[in-house]
């Protein structure tokens, strides 16, 4: 999970207070101000960020991080130097406006156990250069976030993004909706091996490939099922075909009525897919992550039926494309083309106790079949 750091410098005096207990209550990483008298106050569960001044001497200031400004090679070289005789709580802020600047952020990310970056420009490649200067280097790099949207961009540059932000909230709601940007939202999935049952052929109907902006992995597909509480692990195009190039960003997923599984335990009909929509990538082993969609592509094609059972009896039904070029995955993350699947073959799936209204799990009586 990326971290935040809540700046209280610029947030109105009438709000203080509800930040500051918003951001404790949120266990957000640390709290950045320039009175030290403020963050001494606050537990020890939060990190206390000092900046423009030196550490006050006396009980409950020692342990706090001095955030200076980095404005040339003598100053981060004082800085590198205070470090390295064994200053573990000292953090570097770079203003990041041409080139030279770029360059210094590059080096104090290498050098400093905390770097607070800031840029004067929208584009976030100078973030990515930083990023990647900074990859193999134990501290951390925090960039500054001037509204909770910037901060969505930031989480996400080059995949990992910085590993921390720094934001200074209008009110106590904006450091919870930092906190919910932040949190991991993608846990594992329990998969089943289900048992194929029957197979059928059900002649023309619509289906949809679903064209994401990402690549997939060799093992990774999407979850998809006629019903709620039933999915099979549809395989990506990622592996070679005789008559066509792969297109590893494509799901060739199911008929137009099927659930597609979603974050934040949802679903999604495929027909309501649409370029941007969020998706879930998930593993042979059960990972999964959020990837977006590119488009749809909603064709009259035959169509396949397959029929499948979990351990426990509960029966899962995927209708597919019916053509040699589908695949699903079975055990093992192997690839099973699905025009030669027959009763007794061993297919991924997942299966869920949850009904379902409009997507979202209810505790409700309701029976698909």
């Amino acid at each position: 999970m990326k971290f935040a750091w809540i700046d209280l410098r610029n947030v109105p005096a009438e709000q203080r207070e509800a930040v500051i207990d918003a951001a404790v209550h949120a266990r957000v990483d640390g709290i950045v101000d320039r009175d030290a008298q403020t963050l001494a106050t606050l537990p020890v569960t939060v990190k206390r960020i000092l900046t423009g001044a030196t550490r006050p001497e006396g009980d409950g200031f020692d342990d706090l991080i001095v955030l200076r400004e980095v404005g040339g090679t003598e100053q981060l070289n004082q800085l590198r130097s205070w470090h390295q005789s064994g200053e573990k709580d000292i953090a570097g802020l770079v203003d990041v406006v041409d080139d030279p600047t770029l360059n210094l952020a590059c080096e104090t990310a290498i050098a400093l156990p905390y770097t607070v970056v800031q840029f004067k420009d929208p584009t976030k490649i100078p973030l990515e250069i930083v990023i990647a200067a900074a990859d193999r280097s134990p501290g951390q790099l925090i960039c500054r976030a001037d509204d909770l949207e910037e901060a969505r961009v930031i989480i996400d540059v080059l995949e990992k993004g910085s590993e921390g932000v720094l934001f200074a909230p209008r009110n106590a709601n904006d450091v919870f909706e930092l906190v919910e940007l932040l949190r991991v939202k993608t846990p594992d999935l329990s998969l089943s091996t289900l048992t194929v049952e029957s197979i059928e052929h059900l002649g023309l109907g619509d289906r949809v490939c679903i064209d994401t902006c990402t690549h997939f992995e060799k093992d990774e597909g999407m979850l998809v099922g006629s019903y709620a509480h039933g999915f099979i692990l549809c395989v990506s195009e990622t592996h070679p075909l005789p008559y066509m190039p792969t297109r590893p960003f494509r799901i060739n997923a199911g008929a137009l009525h099927s659930y597609v599984f979603g974050q934040d335990n949802r679903t999604n009909y495929l027909s309501e897919l649409k370029a941007g929509s969020a998706v879930l990538a998930v593993g042979a082993d059960g990972r999964t992550r959020r990837i977006v969609v590119g488009r749809i592509k909603l064709e009259s094609r035959p169509l396949l039926s397959i029929r499948a059972v979990s351990p426990e009896d509960v029966e899962v039904n995927l209708i597919v494309q019916d053509d040699w070029h589908v695949r699903v995955l079975g055990p093992g993350a192997s690839v099973l083309n699905v025009t030669e699947l027959k009763k007794g073959d061993q297919v991924l799936g997942h299966v869920a106790t949850d009904k379902r209204h409009v997507g979202w799990p209810v505790g409700e009586f309701c029976v698909e079949k």
